[in-house]
């Protein structure tokens, strides 16, 4: 029973690990693309981390709605 629970805190602390760093959850925006732009086809997760990481460092932003 504890361990459901201390895996539930451990993927929070990862994703807020890396929103401070500026990567987004891929699982997340995986799940956004499907359900508000089901037209765009879905990056492989080295594509959507190199997107990131120039929208970050370029000051491109990178937000879609």
């Amino acid at each position: 029973m504890a361990m459901p629970r201390i895996l539930g805190l451990w993927r929070r602390a990862v994703q807020t690990a890396r929103l401070c760093c500026g990567i987004p959850d891929y699982d997340v925006y995986v799940a956004h693309l499907k359900s508000h732009h089901p037209e765009r086809p879905i990056p492989s997760y080295r594509e959507f981390f190199r997107e990131r990481q120039e929208a970050r460092y370029r000051g491109t932003g990178g937000r879609c709605c």
